[in-house]
């Protein structure tokens, strides 16, 4: 099974995709409706988009496309399914409760695919059940290549042990066609980026949103939240939100700007003037969190957000809502926005994971929502995740996770 594995005599990563469709379609459904009905009417469209590269060495060739389904409830979908070439498993329920065999079904298949002779490079599971940790664990001990394809809140365990995560709003761009390099995009300094992405990085060098950007990090006294140099770029360039001028996400398209400019994801993203700055010069995660609050963004991957950050985000969150209804993907834009304009910035992925929080507490996102009644539910999906996540914490740690979770939102 651990055998090298022989020379591909055809172009292109040998990989094998596992879809949990009831996870990942539920999952998309309460994210975005409409995204949910590509995902499950037009599988080709996006694992086309996964399959494509940058260059011919990192093209993907899916050697096997499965997909796990509940014939009872999802079966008006099968057709779309074999026809984009996947082969599909039907997996009833097996007990009362609705439980149905996917998840043995699709592990079974996964591990004969590892001890195959074909030598399959990179593993695609698409499902947010961390259930497949042990799958993932089975696949990095065997020198694989992995990635999970999430539509939901993905546990840290399992996030930690794939090499890579296409996350919801990721997917879900990739699903309306508003992003085409949502996975493996190229880091900050490669010097083999391919000559597409240097010409691209290379014509968009005088633009309005990266002078705007320059302005803004070699003006600041030290690093500058990669949610506020994002509204500060998108302000200048609009046209950029839909993705970011080919490159997907903000992440991505800062990093390509050159001029000692430097980016860093941790803590939801900063940006810097490299010839003044460093990473040693971001603040550590303890500065941000101190005492009980870092250890549940530690151990739960909620995001390490002040509760007056979490407050004004409650507040904008409700503001839109009464405003006009919004898909969450174009809420989760907005509010991250009215948050910077409120100076307690936060980044889209902080908005995206509470609003996925919400849905897994089953509350209504509609134009009722007020900032207490989102920030109460929202508490009670944080203290679920401590649940899971074995914390254990006295009266008084409880009272403070509350008080912090719901930014001062809540009386006790």
């Amino acid at each position: 099974m651990n055998e090298a594995l022989p020379p591909s005599r055809r172009p292109g990563i040998r990989a094998a995709m596992f879809v949990d469709f009831d996870n990942v379609f539920t999952g998309l459904q309460a994210l975005d409706p409409l995204a949910a009905k590509r995902f499950a009417e037009d599988p080709k469209h996006w694992a086309d988009a996964l399959s494509a590269g940058s260059s011919g060495e990192d093209t993907r060739r899916f050697l096997i496309r499965n997909c796990y389904l509940n014939p009872v409830v999802y079966s008006k979908y099968r057709t779309y399914w074999t026809r984009a070439g996947f082969r599909v498993i039907d997996c009833p329920s097996l007990t009362q409760r609705g439980k149905s065999s996917t998840d043995i079904n699709l592990v079974l298949d996964a591990m004969d695919a590892l001890s195959g002779n074909v030598g399959i490079e990179e593993f695609f599971i698409a499902s947010a059940d961390a259930d497949f940790t042990s799958l993932i664990q089975r696949f990095r001990a065997a020198d694989r290549m992995t990635t999970v394809i999430a539509a939901g809140a993905v546990a840290f365990a399992y996030r930690e042990m794939a090499d890579h995560v296409v996350e919801s709003h990721d997917f879900v761009a990739i699903l309306n066609g508003t992003t085409v390099e949502p996975v493996h995009a190229v880091a900050s300094g490669n010097e083999h980026a391919p000559a597409t992405t240097k010409a691209k990085t290379k014509a968009k060098a005088a633009s309005p949103a990266i002078r705007e950007v320059l302005e803004l990090v070699r003006a600041a006294p030290g690093p500058v939240v990669g949610a506020m140099a994002a509204h500060r770029a998108l302000t200048a360039e609009p046209s950029l939100k839909t993705d970011w001028a080919g490159f997907g996400k903000f992440g991505t398209w800062v990093s390509q700007i050159g001029q000692a400019v430097e980016y860093s994801p941790a803590q939801g993203g900063w940006v810097w003037d490299g010839k003044r700055f460093s990473s040693e010069d971001l603040p550590a995660p303890a500065d941000l969190q101190p005492g009980i609050e870092e250890q549940v963004t530690r151990v739960t991957d909620v995001p390490a957000l002040s509760a007056a950050q979490f407050r004004q985000m409650f507040h904008a969150m409700a503001a839109r809502l009464r405003e006009h209804p919004l898909n969450r993907t174009e809420l989760s834009r907005q509010v991250r926005d009215d948050c910077v304009n409120a100076d307690q910035p936060v980044s889209r992925n902080a908005v995206s994971f509470v609003l996925q929080g919400l849905a897994y507490v089953n509350f209504p996102i509609n134009d009722e929502a007020t900032p207490e009644g989102l920030a109460a539910a929202w508490t009670a999906n944080v203290e679920e995740l401590c649940r899971v996540a074995l914390l254990e914490f006295d009266s008084a740690e409880k009272l403070a996770v509350r008080r912090w979770a719901s930014g001062g939102l809540l009386e006790n």
